[in-house]
């Protein structure tokens, strides 16, 4: 049930107004009619549409985004207001965070503030991409070109995170199996070959298999401090994130570490070619443009790149020499981005650039996910393999011992009969 506001006109045409709870305006609307009263409006009270907006807080998905962009820009291209068009989505969108938000947006929208910023109240949903987009559509009265231009971006990033996500599931999964396997034969099958070699009488073990029942004992009797030492790590890593020098430090890292270096360098240099080309050719001015890009490409160090090349920007530079002097742009983007600028065609170059590095991406992906499968399989072998190479070391000196122990009695027995002779 949700409250509803209400107001009538009886059968004296006198207004009344009031407030009580329904299913639905609809339903509310047939029973005010069958009491005799003329219905001139229903609205669902502010409180409610709160409460009913409210009631999840997970998060906004990209999917979500580019949908709600879709629609929204449909609706403003027939003509339906924008109050009304941001009421009909926050009551149609499943996700429960954006409903909440589009029905807040709404009644901001409604007593009179900028789509743009009642949007800036919820940086964590909507990015400064985002919100460059919707101002420069506001701005130019193209709100609905903005808002598919934003659609397409949203639905390609996506794509580029599918593509990742699915290049890594493989090997994740494999890891993870390696990692399960490993911890199961230590934890179950090596106490049961510990049992038998006492039972044997085994007083002093291969190093090899001594190291693997360290590791089992540590499994079984001290697993508390391997979790402590991984949460804690995780966490001491997360918040060196947090700060300044970390977020530094780490974004090196990520450019450097061999192999996953490259990768993450081409699809930064994919979303800053894409993001600075929809802001263009979207209206957004060169400055506000870039400022906005260093927030998105997803990497501190070409960030400070991208901000250094603005400062010098608006100092008279052109676009390609900063870029040039970072180093953190390849000859081809610096050169291609030149011609864009000379032909004042830069949105169209900076949209050829995304394509080819998305490209790229592509085929990094798929000829890593190739050499990482034989790769990982030979490190699951060889796991393998110690473990049972180690339980079995034990096993070939026991047998040993009782062939060689065995020769030695008939021998004797032997030489005892001759001397009989």
């Amino acid at each position: 049930m949700a409250t509803f506001s209400y107001t009538v006109r009886d059968s004296a045409g006198q207004t009344r107004s009031g407030t009580t709870e329904a299913e639905n305006a609809e339903i509310l609307r047939r029973r005010l009619q069958e009491q005799g009263f003329t219905v001139a409006d229903v609205q669902q009270t502010a409180a409610a549409k709160k409460k009913q907006a409210g009631q999840g807080w997970g998060r906004v998905k990209l999917a979500d985004l580019s949908v709600f962009c879709r629609q929204f820009s449909t609706m403003i291209d027939a003509g339906v207001s924008l109050v009304r068009a941001l009421d009909v989505l926050g009551e149609q969108t499943q996700n429960p965070k954006l409903r909440r938000i589009l029905l807040d947006i709404q009644q901001e929208v409604e007593s009179g503030q900028t789509l743009s910023k009642s949007m800036a109240k919820y940086p964590k949903t909507f990015s400064n991409l985002f919100l460059g987009l919707v101002k420069a559509g506001e701005v130019g009265g193209v709100l609905e070109e903005s808002l598919q231009r934003l659609s397409g971006f949203l639905e390609s990033d996506m794509e580029l995170r599918r593509k990742v996500k699915a290049a890594m599931t493989y090997p994740t999964l494999v890891v993870v199996v390696a990692v399960g396997i490993v911890v199961g034969l230590c934890t179950f099958i090596v106490p049961k070959f510990i049992e038998l070699f006492r039972d044997l009488g085994v007083k002093e073990l291969p190093p090899m298999t001594q190291v693997l029942v360290d590791f089992s004992d540590f499994l079984k009797t001290k697993w508390y401090i391997g979790i402590t030492i991984v949460v804690v790590s995780w966490v001491a890593i997360k918040y060196f994130g947090t700060t300044r020098i970390g977020r530094r430090v780490i974004d090196r890292i990520k450019l450097k570490v061999p192999v996953f270096g490259p990768l993450h360098h081409k699809i930064a240099l994919a979303r800053f070619a894409r993001t600075l080309s929809t802001l263009l050719v979207s209206g957004v001015p060169i400055l506000q443009a870039l400022e906005t890009v260093a927030g998105t490409v997803g990497n501190g160090i070409i960030a400070e790149a991208i901000m250094q090349a603005r400062a010098r920007i608006r100092e008279g530079d052109r676009i390609n020499d900063p870029l040039e002097k970072s180093g953190m742009f390849p000859p081809m983007v610096v050169h291609m981005v030149s011609i864009g600028e000379e032909s004042g065609a830069l949105d169209t170059m900076l949209s050829k650039i995304a394509e080819f590095y998305e490209q790229e991406v592509e085929a990094t992906l798929q000829s890593l996910t190739a050499a990482i499968e034989p790769i990982l399989i030979v490190v699951l072998g060889f796991c393998v393999g110690f473990i049972v190479i180690a339980m079995f070391q034990p096993l070939i000196a026991v047998i040993q011992n009782l062939t060689s122990g065995g020769g030695d009695d008939k021998s004797s027995s032997g030489g005892g009969g001759s001397g009989g002779e």
